[in-house]
């Protein structure tokens, strides 16, 4: 990824801002230009809280150039507090341990590295829900 849409993409992999569509409700989350649901273009930035539940899940034996490091890992599918489902790796758990409705919440970790000494790159990514409101 180039310095420049690093800088310019950092609220949506670090702090999980949304959308809100201003005629229909609707949360988009990755933000668009125009409503997936009602085809309008009036809408709201929102932070999302970074809370959801474990969706649907697969675990990687297998991986693209640069992410050979991390393997095995688990992607998931994240249904969040919000509505919209977001597809991220899980952290901080086994793929033993992973079930469908399983509580999570958004940490910022590495993504990948471009090269020995090139720019790191963070993100978000999930894991195990470490405290649950009363």
């Amino acid at each position: 990824m180039s310095i420049p849409r690093n800088w310019r993409t950092r609220h949506q992999r670090y702090c999980l801002r949304a959308e809100v569509c201003d005629v229909c409700g609707n949360t988009i989350f990755p933000p668009r230009d125009v409503c997936p649901n009602c085809a309008e273009q009036k809408q709201h930035w929102t932070d999302l809280s970074g809370r959801g539940e474990v969706y649907s899940y697969t675990a990687m034996f297998s991986a693209p150039n640069g992410f050979e490091d991390y393997l095995p890992y688990t992607m998931a599918l994240v249904r969040l507090a919000e509505g919209p489902l977001v597809t991220a790796q899980l952290t901080d758990v086994d793929v033993e341990e992973v079930f469908v409705g399983m509580p999570v919440e958004m940490v910022t970790r590495k993504i990948s590295q471009d090269g020995d000494e090139g720019q790191l790159l963070y993100g978000y990514k999930f894991r195990p829900l470490l405290h649950q409101a009363a």
